[in-house]
């Protein structure tokens, strides 16, 4: 990724990606993901969609967490990541 951000998490939960990469290694599975670091992007950028595609398995998966508010912006679809107001504010410029 090109245009990333660094993010912290418990070492322990680290080992947890770390275990799971080995599993899919040794039994075939998670073809693209066999890496801790991009095993962790993929289920943050699942969250991502989640949080934009109302009628997409990722959502199932906030809904579940509890990461789904209870507005009605947060159940439009939206194409693109972020905030839809800044992205008009800057297209505006």
């Amino acid at each position: 990724m090109s245009n990333s951000i660094s993010v912290q998490i418990d070492a322990a939960v680290y080992s947890e990606f770390v275990y799971m990469c080995e599993l899919a290694e040794k039994h075939g599975s998670y073809s693209g993901y066999l890496q801790p670091d991009r095993l962790i992007a993929y289920v943050l950028s699942s969250v991502a969609d989640g949080s934009r595609r109302p009628g997409s398995w990722e959502r199932q998966m906030l809904e579940m967490m509890g990461l789904v508010v209870d507005c009605d912006e947060h159940y439009e679809y939206r194409s693109s990541f972020g905030n839809p107001a800044s992205q008009s504010e800057e297209q505006s410029k």
